[in-house]
C-alpha cells in the first residue's frame, strides 16, 4: 500500500469584518458580529492563517481536509473570500471541505453559500460525498444546519445517514481505508448540549453496523481523541480525532492553532497511521512540532462480515479521551 499523507485543519474562521444590512442585523448574524468585534477578531488572526497556509505547503501533504467553519457570519462575501483562500492553498482535487455551524448560521441560498465551494465539496450527487486518494476514501458529511440564537447544534438527518451506511458498506467491500469527515463531534460529552450533534447516537449506530477506520472532526475548543464501537469485523474501536481551531491565538478558552499531519500506510487489514501535531507558537510566531504518535486504527478480521454487530474493545493512544 502506498503511503498517503493527509493534513487535517478546522474552524479557520477566516478574518472578515462584516457590513450588515438592516435585515441582517435582525438575524443571528448580529450576535456573531458583536462576538467578532469584541473578542474573536483578536483570536482568529490573519497572520496565523498566512503561516498556516505556508506550513501546509511546506509539508506537501497528498490531501488537505477542512472540517468546517471557514466563515463567521455565513455571508455571501465570506463564502467568496473562503473560496479564494482555498484556491490559493492547493489544487481543488487535493482539498476536501465539509461545512460547519458558522457556515450555516442562517439559511443561505446555495448559489451564495456552499455552491461557491463546489470545487472542494464535489457533492453534486448529494451528501455524503466520497473523495478518493488512492486506497483512502474520504467520506464527507454535512452536519451544518441553521439554529436558534445561542445554539450551535448540528444534525445529519435520516436520509444522509441511510446513504452513509450504503457508502461505508461499499467502500469497506472495496478494501479502502474509510475516513469519515464532519464538523460536529460524534462522541457523547465532546460538546455541550447547545453545541452537540443532535443525532450522534444514530450516527454511532451506523458506524457500529458498517464500520469505518477513522472519524475526523472539529468544533471543539480543544484537541480530542475519542473512541466509538465498530462492528465485529473490525478488531478495535473507531478513533474520532478532533483538531481545534487552526487559526486561534492561544487563550483561556482556545487551546491555540494546530493542525494534524497524518501518514497512512500498511494495508486494509493492518493499517498504520502516524500523526504529527503542528502547533502555533506565539514566541516563534510560527507552527512548530508539538507531538508525534501512532494512532491505533481498527483492523479487519479475515472471514468476518463487516455488518456483524458485536462490540469489540480497542486501544486508544496514551493521553486520549475515550468515550
Amino acid at each position: 500500500m502506498k503511503a498517503i499523507t493527509i493534513a487535517h485543519v478546522s474552524d479557520l474562521h477566516l478574518a472578515f469584518d462584516p457590513t450588515l444590512s438592516a435585515a441582517q442585523r435582525l438575524s443571528k448574524r448580529q450576535l456573531s458580529a458583536w462576538s467578532w468585534q469584541r473578542r474573536r477578531r483578536r483570536v482568529h488572526r490573519s497572520a496565523i492563517l498566512d503561516q498556516l497556509a505556508a506550513d501546509l505547503r511546506s509539508h506537501e501533504p497528498d490531501h488537505i481536509v477542512v472540517t468546517g467553519d471557514l466563515t463567521n457570519f455565513a455571508l455571501a462575501e465570506e463564502f467568496a473570500h473562503a473560496a479564494c483562500w482555498l484556491a490559493a492553498l492547493a489544487p481543488p482535487d487535493r482539498i476536501s471541505v465539509v461545512p460547519g455551524n458558522h457556515d450555516a448560521l442562517v439559511p443561505v441560498p446555495t448559489s451564495e453559500g456552499l455552491g461557491r465551494w463546489s470545487a472542494w465539496t464535489r457533492a453534486e450527487d448529494g451528501w455524503p460525498f466520497v473523495h478518493y486518494r488512492d486506497h483512502v476514501a474520504l467520506i464527507g458529511l454535512d452536519s451544518a444546519v441553521p439554529t436558534a440564537p445561542l445554539l450551535a447544534r448540528g444534525r445529519l438527518g435520516a436520509q444522509q445517514l441511510a446513504r452513509l451506511e450504503r457508502v461505508l458498506d461499499d467502500e469497506g467491500r472495496a478494501g479502502r481505508v474509510r475516513i469519515v469527515l464532519l464538523h460536529h463531534p460524534v462522541a457523547d460529552r465532546a460538546a455541550s448540549w447547545r453545541r452537540a450533534l443532535a443525532d450522534r447516537a444514530e450516527l454511532r449506530d451506523v458506524l457500529r453496523r458498517s464500520g469505518a477506520e477513522l472519524v475526523l472532526h472539529g468544533h471543539a475548543r480543544h484537541a480530542r481523541l475519542d473512541a466509538i464501537a465498530g462492528p465485529q469485523g473490525q478488531r478495535g474501536m473507531i478513533p474520532c480525532v478532533c483538531v481545534p481551531s487552526s487559526s486561534a491565538e492561544p487563550s483561556r478558552s482556545d487551546e491555540g492553532a494546530r493542525w494534524h499531519c497524518m501518514r497512512f500506510s500498511g494495508d486494509e487489514r493492518s493499517p498504520r497511521t502516524e500523526v504529527l501535531v503542528r502547533r502555533w507558537s506565539p514566541n516563534a510566531q510560527a507552527f512548530v512540532d508539538a507531538a508525534r504518535y501512532e494512532l491505533c486504527l481498527p483492523r479487519r478480521a479475515a472471514g468476518v462480515s463487516p455488518r456483524d454487530h458485536a462490540h469489540h474493545a480497542g486501544v486508544a493512544c496514551p493521553g486520549s479521551t475515550v468515550s
